[in-house]
C-alpha cells in the first residue's frame, strides 16, 4: 500500500496550524521540559539535508516526552544577521531586510512540511528589533557590572571597591579594567573586502570565495568570561551530564596550574660562540640592579620544573615586545615573517602536523636557573591569546619546541630522564629530573613544588593558574 503523502500530509499540518496544537501553555500540574535546536542562517538557498537530520532527532525526543507527561516547550527562530544577506545587498542594491524576509519564509514553509512540532507562536527572529533591543539591554549590564570572586557573582560597577586619591578619570580608566564587558587591542581576523571580522570558523569559506583574510590586531568590544572560569570549571562537579560532555567542558576551559616566570631581557651583542659555550657567557651577563630597569619577557609554564632545560625563547609574531626586541640585522626577516602569519588563522598556525616555522629577533634573555643567554626567536605556532604570548622553550620535554629546535638547530636538553627502552625524542611523561641543578632525583610533581617556592624565594616568578577559556 503507498502512502498518499500529498494527501495526508498537507491536512494534518493545516489541521496543527490552525489549531496550534503544539503550542505551550502554562500547566503547573506538568512537568517542564524546554528542547531548543541550533536556529538556523535563513540562506537564499533554503534548508539543506544537514537541518532535517538534527531537526528530527529533537522532534522524535519532544513527541516521546510529549506522551510521558511533559509540558514541552520547543521553538524555532532565524539566526539571521549575517555577512551572506549584507554582501546580497551590496551587489544587488536589494535591503537586506527583504531578502532576509524572503529566505526566513521560505525555511518556515519547509520546515512546517516536514511536520515537526515546534511552537510556532514563540518563532523567535534576531533581526527583530523586538528581540534585539533585549541583546542590547544585556550588553548594558554586563558594560555596568563586575565580577567579584568573593561572592563569585556579578555585582554593579557601582559597588566596586576603588582606591581612594583617583581622579574621576582614573577612577573610569580602574573600573575599565573590571567591567564585564570592555574595550582592547585584540589579533582577529580581518578581512578588507570584507570591511569586517570573521570568526575562525569563517575564515576558509570566505578564501574560497576570493577575499584576502589577515590577522590584525584591531579595538574589539570583548565579554570577560574569564573572571568566570574557575566557578564555571567547579561548578561542572554539580552537572548531572555524560562523563565525556563533562570533559569536554573542562577541556574548553582549560584550566593550567603552573608558574609565571621572568626573563631578563639582555643586550643584542651576545655572540654565538656564547651560546654555544654558555658556561662562559653565563657570568659575563649577570643582571645587577645598578644596570638600570631592565626589559622582561614573562612566560606562563605548566611545567616550571623545566626551567633547567629551556635553550631558547619563543615570543608570539604579535607580541607587543617583538618591536622593541628586534635587532637591525634581523628586522627584514622579523617584518616579513610576521606578514606571512597575518595570513594565516589560528587553526593554521596550531596545527599539529604543519612543520616548524619562525624566525630569530636577534635578542637575548637571561634563564634565571642557568643563569645563561638563550636566544629569542618568533614563531607562528606560540599565541598572543594564550597565556603571556611567550613561551620558554623545552625542546627534551615539549614536543613542539622539539621539532622546532630540530629546524633551526637549537640545543636539546632533557631535563627528565626517560625510561632505558624510551625510544622517542622529548619525553613528557614522569620521571626524575636530571640536569636540573637542586631539583635532580626528584620526581615531576615534587620538582614543580621545589622550584615555584625558589621562584618565589628569588621574587623572578610566582604560582599562577590559567585557562585556556578566552575572553569573547
Amino acid at each position: 500500500m503507498n502512502y498518499p503523502f500529498s494527501e495526508i500530509e498537507p491536512k494534518w499540518q493545516q489541521y496543527w496550524d490552525v489549531e496550534q496544537t503544539f503550542q505551550t501553555t502554562e500547566d503547573a500540574s506538568k512537568q517542564k521540559l524546554y528542547v531548543l535546536d541550533m536556529f538556523p542562517y535563513p540562506s537564499g538557498s533554503g534548508l539543506h539535508v544537514g537541518h532535517p537530520e538534527g531537526y528530527t532527532a529533537t522532534d522524535i525526543y519532544c513527541r516521546f516526552k510529549r506522551m510521558c507527561g511533559f509540558n514541552v516547550l520547543h521553538p524555532m527562530g532565524w539566526d539571521a544577521f549575517g555577512l551572506p544577506a549584507e554582501q546580497y545587498a551590496v551587489k544587488t542594491g536589494i535591503h537586506p531586510r527583504i531578502t532576509t524576509e524572503e529566505n526566513i519564509n521560505t525555511f518556515r514553509r519547509q520546515i512546517k512540511m516536514l511536520g515537526l512540532s515546534y511552537d510556532w507562536s514563540r518563532e523567535v527572529n534576531t533581526t527583530d528589533p523586538k528581540y534585539y533591543k533585549w541583546t542590547q539591554w544585556i550588553f548594558l549590564k554586563l558594560f555596568n557590572s563586575w565580577y567579584d570572586p568573593v561572592q563569585k557573582n556579578a555585582r554593579p560597577i557601582s559597588e566596586l571597591p576603588i582606591p581612594d586619591g583617583l581622579s574621576e578619570k582614573e577612577q573610569y580608566g580602574y573600573m575599565a579594567n573590571f567591567r564585564l564587558a570592555y574595550q582592547a587591542e585584540m589579533p582577529v581576523n580581518w578581512c578588507p573586502g570584507l570591511g569586517a571580522v570573521l570568526a575562525n570558523e569563517e575564515v576558509n569559506e570566505w578564501v574560497e570565495k576570493g577575499f584576502k583574510v589577515e590577522r590584525r590586531a584591531m579595538k574589539q568590544w570583548m565579554l570577560r568570561i574569564t573572571a568566570f572560569a574557575e566557578r564555571l570549571e567547579k561548578d561542572l562537579d554539580e552537572l548531572n551530564w555524560h562523563p565525556g560532555i563533562l570533559e569536554m567542558q573542562r577541556n574548553w576551559i582549560g584550566k593550567s596550574d603552573g608558574a609565571e616566570i621572568n626573563f631578563v631581557v639582555q643586550s643584542s651583542d651576545v655572540t654565538g660562540e656564547e651560546i654555544a659555550s654558555p658556561a662562559k657567557a653565563g657570568s659575563q651577563r649577570q643582571v645587577s640592579e645598578g644596570q638600570g630597569k631592565q626589559k622582561t619577557i614573562r612566560v606562563f609554564t605548566t611545567r616550571p620544573d623545566t626551567l633547567f632545560g629551556a635553550t631558547y625563547m619563543v615570543l608570539a609574531p604579535e607580541h607587543p615586545l617583538v618591536d622593541e626586541l628586534t635587532t637591525e640585522d634581523c628586522a627584514q626577516s622579523v617584518r616579513a615573517y610576521r606578514e606571512v602569519t597575518k595570513q594565516k588563522s589560528e587553526m593554521e598556525r596550531t596545527a599539529l602536523e604543519k612543520k616548524k616555522t619562525g624566525t630569530f629577533t636577534g635578542a637575548y634573555a637571561i634563564n634565571p636557573a642557568t643563569e645563561k643567554p638563550i636566544p629569542i626567536w618568533i614563531a607562528d605556532y606560540v599565541l598572543l591569546t594564550y597565556g603571556t604570548g611567550a613561551i620558554m622553550a623545552v625542546p627534551g620535554q615539549d614536543e613542539r619546541d622539539w621539532e622546532f629546535a630540530e629546524v633551526y638547530n637549537l640545543p636539546i636538553l632533557r631535563t627528565v630522564q626517560p625510561p632505558t627502552d624510551f625510544s622517542g625524542k622529548a619525553f613528557t611523561e614522569d620521571g626524575p629530573a636530571i640536569n636540573s641543578g637542586f631539583l635532580n632525583g626528584l620526581c615531576v610533581d615534587d620538582a614543580k613544588e621545589k622550584m615555584i617556592r625558589w621562584l618565589e624565594e628569588k621574587n623572578i616568578g610566582k604560582r599562577s593558574i590559567k585557562y585556556k577559556l578566552r575572553d569573547w
